[in-house]
């Protein structure tokens, strides 16, 4: 099961504010002669919106906010006074967050709509508009009706339910089956601490590291929970995670030296992302071999032509070190391109 911190796929139900509605009010003063109509505006009802920060990585925070409701503008007055506008409600969000809303279709079924996603830090989707405010009834003074009875009521808000999903925004997701080696790759480079045991599937959320290349370079860097045959189908983690390598520039698959047959596990990873998402195959890809420190130079040379011939592939060892730099080189020439 799954850390309860992680949460990448949450329902809420929101409502924007109602408009304030417009004053039909006239001026009565004592000592001004032939007062005339002075209602004032009313305010704009509260907006939903969703706001990107890059201080969140989780939608735990609406796990238990599922309810977001605005308030209404307040009501026109006298004096040309117009109602306060209700403040908006703004959702702070991780970058990589997709909303679609659920809508009623015409024969009753149900289907979600995309409404936008948030992919910049600031970055702000208005998931619902706060209804306008009416007009106060000073406005529809005219030549012929000097004294107009009539004030625009405020606009209705909306509401409805929507589907936030979170898919992981990173330079470079790596690609592998439970123990190739992600994690310790991603300790190994970044001051990131994934969980690591020698057992399937250690890594129960999606892990994220900034990698330092070069001259102040950097990319960030994510290690996607493993990938079994079938995951596609649902088996093993399913296709939970693989939604998070679509927002994956690079993807870094990883086999590791021991591993029985190096092509054949490339092709069945390449398979299981093609078959939930055939544009996966239009990232560019590199492969590195893991736990080389166990090889030698003969044995490596002999293995290559083994290796698929469609990738550029670099035999690494995180623990001892082997080759690190060169990956990151790569990595960071293929990012520049």
């Amino acid at each position: 099961m799954a850390s309860s911190n992680f949460v990448d796929y949450v329902k809420i139900f929101a409502r924007s504010g109602h408009g304030g509605a417009g004053s039909a009010h006239f001026r009565r003063e004592k000592f001004v002669a032939f007062g005339g109509p002075d209602g004032g505006d009313g305010g704009k009802g509260g907006s939903i919106i969703l706001k990107g920060d890059s201080q969140y990585w989780t939608l735990i925070h609406l796990k238990y906010q599922r309810h977001q409701f605005a308030e209404d503008g307040q009501c026109g007055s006298g004096a040309r006074s117009s109602g306060k506008d209700a403040k908006d409600i703004i959702i702070p969000v991780p970058l990589g967050t997709v909303a679609r809303r659920l809508v009623e279709t015409e024969d009753g079924e149900t289907e979600l709509e995309y409404v936008g996603e948030v992919t910049e830090n600031g970055e702000e989707l208005v998931l619902l508009k706060g209804g306008r405010g009416g007009l106060g009834n000073w406005h529809f003074k005219t030549a012929t009706n000097q004294a107009p009875r009539y004030a625009q009521p405020g606009e209705e808000g909306d509401e409805g339910a929507f589907i936030l999903e979170l898919k992981v925004l990173a330079d470079v997701g790596l690609v592998g089956f439970p123990n190739a080696g992600k994690s310790t790759l991603l300790s190994v480079v970044s001051a990131a601490k994934p969980k690591i045991a020698n057992y399937a599937f250690t890594t129960l959320e999606p892990n994220l590291g900034i990698v330092e290349v070069r001259d102040g370079h950097s990319f960030v860097m994510a290690d996607i929970p493993g990938i079994i045959e079938g995951a596609h189908e649902g088996k093993g983690l399913g296709t939970r995670f693989l939604r998070h390598i679509e927002r994956n520039s690079i993807l870094l698959f990883m086999v590791p030296a021991d591993s029985d047959d190096i092509k054949h596990d490339y092709q069945v990873l390449l398979g299981e992302l093609t078959q939930y998402n055939p544009e996966l195959l239009d990232k560019e890809r590199l492969l590195a071999i893991t736990k080389c420190d166990m090889l030698d130079e003969e044995l490596i040379e002999q293995m290559k032509s083994e290796l698929p011939e469609d990738i550029e592939t670099v035999f690494i060892s995180s623990v001892a070190g082997l080759n690190i730099q060169q990956l990151k080189d790569k990595i960071w020439a293929a990012l520049q391109r």
